[in-house]
């Protein structure tokens, strides 16, 4: 009776270890399940790229912009002023929309922008520094064009004041035509946390209007302009060359001016690396914006990284603003001058951390 007895006792001792055993097992399983899903690694990529990014940009930005404010880099006036219009206007852009905006939104749950008023304030900034930034290349594009191609238009578009004219017009009008966004967005308190959205009571025809208008001054007409303008430039150096060379023997060579001399092959370098340089990095979210516009996948969820088009849209969405960090490495490395004036500070200011240390 004794033995029956411990046997029995053993055996519930058993049986209750296992079904704690059992138990713990489906805790642990059930917290697993529960735990935050593991992030995609489209977006531990965009973590550490935005700020690297605002890291490399703004400093190269704020050294062009005081190499050729205070140095001689054999360029004109007006492309010195168009030049440093460009490198403020990638600064705002890297500043609002890389550091203020993609920074913070990737490590805060809740950005400041996700409040009032910055909610409503938040693309003014970020769509008026981008479009200052985009037709700043636009006009430079345009005034390289003009200084290339005809010599009376020259004297009257490509100098000092109409390029200072021209830059304030710009940085205007790419804020005034941002301002209808402060009507599109608002703040609302969902699911625990605070976001910026479209306003849910706004009209869907606004809506659309507003994305289809930036999208047209944006990308569309610009990529036009620029596309036709560095055509008709290589189109009339090839005619050009031609000309020149099945002339080489007659009396007419020595009456007509080569095309590409000394500073007017440069200009053309600058102008090709500058706007194709913006049109290469711009062109995959030119693509990936009209498709999601276009068709049923505009009303998909943006953050879902499963649909390859949202891997692609943010992947042009980097690249685009890798634009406005790198003007400074281009000019390095097609412009002489630029160069030899950049390698100078560099000497400067390592001669200077060695006097101090």
């Amino acid at each position: 009776m004794g033995v029956t007895n411990l046997y029995l006792s053993n055996m519930y001792t058993l049986s209750e270890e296992a079904s704690m055993m059992l138990q713990f097992m489906v805790q642990s399983v059930v917290q697993e399940n529960m735990s935050p899903q593991k992030k995609h690694w489209m977006v531990t990529l965009q973590e550490v790229f935005y700020p690297a990014l605002a890291a490399v940009g703004i400093p190269s930005n704020i050294i062009t912009l005081l190499i050729i404010w205070r140095r001689n880099c054999m360029l004109s006036r007006s492309s010195t002023f168009y030049l440093m219009a460009i490198s403020v206007a990638d600064n705002l852009v890297l500043i609002f929309i890389v550091v203020l905006e993609l920074s913070v939104k990737y490590h805060q749950q809740e950005p400041f922008w996700s409040y009032e008023p910055w909610c409503n304030l938040r693309d003014i900034f970020n769509y008026g520094a981008y479009n200052a930034s985009t037709w700043l290349v636009v006009v430079f594009t345009v005034e390289r064009f003009v200084a290339i191609h005809t010599w009376k238009m020259k004297t009257k578009i490509c100098t000092s004041r109409c390029a200072a004219w021209t830059i304030t017009a710009v940085y205007l009008l790419s804020h005034f035509f941002a301002i209808p966004y402060y009507w599109s967005n608002v703040s609302v308190f969902e699911n625990n946390q605070t976001r910026c959205i479209y306003k849910p009571e706004a009209p869907s025809h606004f809506i659309h209007a507003l994305v289809w208008f930036q999208t047209l001054q944006a990308y569309i007409l610009p990529f036009l302009i620029i596309l036709t303008l560095n055509g008709l430039t290589l189109r009339l150096i090839s005619l050009s060359n031609r000309v020149h060379i099945t002339t080489d023997l007659t009396s007419r060579v020595h009456k007509v001016m080569p095309l590409l001399r000394s500073r007017r092959r440069k200009s053309v370098v600058l102008l090709v690396t500058v706007s194709m340089s913006f049109v290469l990095l711009s062109v995959t979210r030119v693509i990936t914006q009209i498709i999601l516009r276009t068709t049923h996948m505009y009303t998909l969820d943006r953050n879902d990284y499963n649909l390859l088009i949202n891997i692609a849209a943010d992947t042009g969405t980097m690249l685009s603003l890798t634009n406005a960090a790198a003007n400074m490495y281009l000019y390095v490395c097609t412009q002489s001058k630029f160069r030899q004036e950049f390698l100078a500070c560099i000497r400067q200011v390592s001669f200077y951390c060695k006097t101090k240390l």
